[in-house]
Formats: structure tokens, sequence, C-alpha cells
């Protein structure tokens, strides 16, 4: 099987691209900065910008892949308008042109949990992927268009695309997005001090390496039930988060401004996964190993002995 990962060099796409190798599939990875990273002899490395057409296309009708996926795109909601609509929307569109063009078979997508907002919306009651998207920043518009654009093809030219929502990715290189719940883990494995500003804030983060995996389930099947999926995840409180740092680093100093306030701050916390449970019989690992994980690949890094489970 032929595939190409757009974006494959960056966080996610680094974890994706070894798990495609182990199948078997032959892929061209398509990145601006390809030089990030470093794979098999199965594996094809190119420079295109996503937010070009004719390198994309270039790309994608010399590879002639049976499956495509596009990981390029910007988290967060500070990018000027214009530059965003470019990479986030547009880049998407022309992936999804290339694929209508070389008759790609199977196209997947990342969305994003941003989507549906504040959890406030909802309650307390878990999201599922058929509830109305209240996302209103920069970012979440965007993936809101994605999924409509997606939807757009898939009406009116017979596409199989597939989109995840992916919640809070995290793990130890992840500098952009909601990077809170990750700096809560790397920077006192580091043995530095960090701050928030509510101890009751929010989150459901999901391991970079779990996700990959999401991303390759989906990716490899023929013709999924669904349109679109949620990643889910461990949803925690700052807080909690950091008590559970501290139970493999006992002098962590992580510290909050305020005990309260941040919960009804937050984004969407509590999420419905079943439909990627029951289709790809999805299991996360816990949480609490993938905390020890991220804390040990910090000291690996600063050439220090990992710490072991307690």
């Amino acid at each position: 099987m032929s595939i190409v990962v757009v974006g494959g060099a960056g966080f996610i796409g680094r974890r994706l691209i070894p798990i495609l190798e182990k199948q078997g599939a032959d892929i061209v990875c398509m990145d601006i900065n390809p030089a990030a990273a470093s794979f098999g002899e199965r594996v094809k490395m190119v420079r295109g910008d996503v937010t070009q057409f004719d390198e994309v296309i270039a790309v994608v009708s010399e590879a002639k892949p049976d499956r495509l996926i596009n990981l390029s795109y910007y988290i967060g909601s500070d990018l000027p308008p214009r530059v965003a609509t470019k990479l986030n929307v547009l880049g998407m569109d022309n992936c999804f042109e290339a694929a209508r063009l070389c008759g790609v078979k199977h196209t997947v997508y990342a969305s994003s949990l941003a989507v549906s907002g504040q959890q406030s919306h909802f309650g307390e009651r878990a999201t599922t992927e058929d509830d109305l998207k209240h996302g209103d920043n920069q970012y979440a518009a965007n993936k809101i268009f994605n999924e409509w654009q997606a939807k757009d093809y898939r009406d009116k030219y017979g596409m199989i695309i597939t989109g995840v929502r992916p919640a809070n990715v995290t793990g130890p290189d992840k500098v952009s997005g909601s990077v809170d719940h990750v700096n809560c883990i790397t920077r006192p494995a580091r043995g530095e001090p960090v701050s928030f500003p509510y101890r009751d804030a929010m989150r459901i983060p999901v391991h970079v390496d779990d996700i990959a995996e999401v991303f390759a389930r989906v990716l490899m099947a023929d013709k999924p039930r669904h349109a679109i999926y949620n990643s889910g995840g461990h949803t925690i409180s700052l807080g909690d988060l950091a008590t559970m740092v501290r139970e493999f680093l006992p002098d962590a100093k992580v510290t909050f401004e305020n005990e309260t306030g941040g919960r009804e701050r937050s984004g969407n916390f509590l999420i419905d996964n079943s439909r990627l449970v029951q289709e790809f019989g999805v299991q996360y690992a816990p949480f609490r190993q993938r905390v020890l994980q991220i804390i040990n690949d910090i000291r690996k890094d600063a050439g220090r002995p990992p710490l072991k489970g307690a």
C-alpha cells in the first residue's frame, strides 16, 4: 500500500509514520521541513508546502497513493487571518482536491476537539460527534470549516474522507497549542518551577503515541463507518495532574494562583469516543503510565537515568 503523509515530519507524523512502516506501507512524507525527521528505507522524504496546490498535486500524482493523510496545520489562533486561512483551510482543500484528482481511495485529516468550544455548552455530559459545534476562535473555526469541506467533497464526489478530532495531545516535545498539561509534566521533569492560573482547569490529554495509533487504524481502514471520530482521552484537572507528577517527582514545584475558577473556563473535556473504541478497538494506556513515560523521555534527553513506577 502507498501512503502520502502531508506534514509527516511534525509532532504526530513522527510517531505515525513508523507505525505505517511496520505494516509494510510505502510512504511519501511531504513536509515543509523534511529535515525535522528521519525514517526507514520505505519512506521517501519530499519538501512541499501544503498551501501551494502545484506542490501538493505534484507529490500526490507521482506517488499515486492508496491513502493520504493531512497533518499539516497550525494549532493556535494568533495568526493573521489570511495566513491562517491559507494554511488551515486552503491547505486542507489542496489535499482534498489532489486526492480527488488522483483517485485516492481514502483520505484522512486532523480536526480537533476545539470545534466543540467550551464544556459549559454541554453541562456535565460527554460530547458526541453529532453535537453542535460551538468553537469560536480562529483555530476552532478553521477546523469546523475543514469538517464541512470534507462533507462537501464526500457529497459531491463520493470520496471517502474521514476526520479524527484529537483531544489535548501530549508528549515531551509538544510546543504549540494547548501546552499547560504538557508543561505540568515536562517543566518539573527538568527541575523547573511552573505556575498556572487555576488548579481546577480541566483538560483531556491523550498521549501522542496513542493518537498516532488512532490515525493509523482509521487511515488503514477501507471505508470507516463514520465521517468523524472523537479521540477522547483522560479527563483530569491540572491540580490532579500536578499530584500525579509529584508521585514520581516529590519535589516538583507546581503552583496555582487560584484554587477555583478554571473549570467553567475550560474547553471541552468530557468526550464520548465510543465510535472509535467500538469500531477500531482502541485502548489507551493508563494515563499515569504516560506521565511517567514523558518524565523519563525528558530525563533521557538530559542524560539522567529513568524513574521507576511507584
